[in-house]
């Protein structure tokens, strides 16, 4: 019988489980569909798009060589099954499980019920530490531990697939009909260029990760830069776990190498943490449209302030340091993670808009949008979780503490080229007129505001069991840190080739 191995978010072929073991049972087709009504969803973007366009373009080649070939359905999934049956007959279809936004899911369904109606088997396989139909939160730290301790599955020796006149053509984003989306310093796709970035910044940017990853001085070089790959599955996250583990195993203990060690760590850190919030996801889908908590319905208006929107859109708020990280992330498609964070509460709550509103404006704009981080993080920093501490970031502290000479700021907004040192970062108290906007809020009285309706909500007498609930169901459990051996994993597959 055939064996269909339908890529998603797992663009390579090395610890391709799916892969692997469908190569072992016989022929295989690879397909990879391109599905346009979710390109033309409000979470997705031609920046996303021409990602992953990079990516497939290697696929395809890699898989050349192994004497395959990677197959473009532009169509539904659903319809692109009936296609595959009509040409071939039975067959066996193999996957790995997605979380991800509800448009997937959904999908998924219906492709579940496709193969149960016409007696398809269908094999998926969990590539991260991500658990379907979760029990419990308890044990699950650990559990992401053993399974990235797994051993490596290596690329299939060859895949045999048999003689098909199905369509290998890779549509362009205009072809899928996508707006206009330049992203000029966008990152490429592809798994070499993923593999080129995680040795570099496992053994030249990574230094001082820890320190440097909190300011967009110094985040652009000092970060990994592997959201992308995980995100599209240029690279698995047991890869990237091992790589680091192995790399912190190499780098004996002194005061020399502390920097690194700590940097290392705490990178290990994040991709648990990676795992943890997709997780929240996986368990809640609502969590997308949804307020976690239940208390907070009704906070802010369905629907924003228009031109505060379109403000922050166009990255012209009148704060410096926010309009420099909105046009950096149009013109990269990145941002780090703690400026995504600040811009995520300045539109909740200087802004006051409806967190999906701005969340969706954001997830386009992120090459590296991965829907189970997003949406509970637009959550979290827009306070309707409930459970988390409310962070409503200063925009002028923050661009003093992380930008104090004001070079991000001159970097993407120009028009304060001329403004002084002094006033960079307020330049409204500049006695001087410029082309910049003044800003659109008064920064002390929107943070009041926030403050006051916020806390309003959590001293409730109904607010502490619900959040209990909400605890219950996401917040993650306490482990005691071990120290990673290059033991605990088979040492064969430990050889990334970078």
């Amino acid at each position: 019988m055939l064996n269909v191995v339908w890529f998603k978010r797992d663009l390579r072929i090395e610890d391709h489980r799916p892969l692997f073991n469908a190569a072992e049972r016989g022929a295989v087709l690879a397909v990879y569909v391109v599905e346009p009504d979710y390109w033309q969803l409000e979470d997705s973007s031609a920046r996303q798009w021409d990602f992953v366009r990079d990516c497939l373009s290697e696929l395809q080649t890699v898989l050349r060589a192994k004497g395959s070939e990677l197959f473009v359905l532009q169509m539904d999934a659903v319809a692109a099954l009936d296609l595959i049956r009509a040409r071939f007959g039975d067959f066996t279809l193999w996957s790995h499980e997605e979380t991800g936004n509800d448009w997937t899911y959904a999908r998924d369904k219906r492709v579940a019920a496709w193969t149960k109606g016409h007696q398809t088997p269908w094999h998926e396989f969990t590539q991260t530490g991500v658990v379907r139909r979760l029990g419990s939160r308890n044990g699950w730290a650990s559990h992401w531990d053993r399974v990235m301790a797994e051993p490596i599955t290596p690329a299939p020796k060859s895949i045999p697939t048999p003689p098909c006149d199905l369509p290998t053509h890779i549509p362009s984003a205009r072809d899928l009909g996508l707006a206009s989306d330049p992203c000029p310093e966008r990152q490429s796709g592809g798994r070499q260029v993923a593999l080129r970035t995680l040795d570099s910044f496992l053994h030249v940017r990574g230094r001082n990760y820890r320190f440097e990853m909190s300011s967009p001085v110094t985040a652009f070089d000092a970060s990994s830069r592997l959201s992308p790959h995980l995100t599209w599955g240029t690279l698995s996250m047991r890869e990237a776990a091992q790589a680091t583990w192995r790399r912190l195993n190499e780098i004996e203990p002194s005061p020399a190498t502390k920097a690194w060690r700590n940097s290392l760590t705490s990178f290990s850190g994040r991709l648990h943490w990676h795992c943890h919030f997709i997780q929240k996801l996986e368990d809640d889908p609502a969590i997308e449209f949804a307020n976690m908590h239940s208390a907070y319905n009704g906070l802010r208006p369905e629907t924003g302030d228009p031109e505060r929107l379109a403000a922050f859109m166009e990255g012209r708020t009148g704060y410096p340091f926010v309009d420099a990280c909105l046009r950096a992330l149009d013109r990269h498609g990145w941002l780090n993670f703690r400026m995504r964070a600040m811009l995520m509460s300045f539109a909740s709550y200087h802004l006051w808009l409806p967190w999906r509103e701005s969340g969706l404006f954001l997830a386009r704009r992120f090459v590296d949008y991965e829907p189970g981080i997003h949406w509970p993080q637009v959550q979290m920093q827009s306070g309707t979780t409930g459970m988390n501490t409310v962070r409503i970031y200063n925009p002028i502290k923050q661009s003093y503490d992380h930008d104090p000479q004001g070079v991000f700021i001159r970097r993407y907004v120009p028009e304060l080229d001329r403004v002084p040192d002094a006033f960079v970062h307020e330049p409204w108290k500049w006695g001087e007129r410029t082309s910049y906007p003044t800003p659109i809020v008064d920064h002390a009285a929107a943070t009041k505001a926030a403050r006051d309706a916020v806390y309003a909500i959590r001293k409730a007498s109904r607010h502490s069991e619900e959040t209990a609930r909400v605890i219950a169901k996401h917040a993650s459990r306490k482990s005691t840190p071990r120290r990673r051996s290059s033991k605990s994993v088979d040492p064969a597959q430990l050889s990334l080739k970078f």
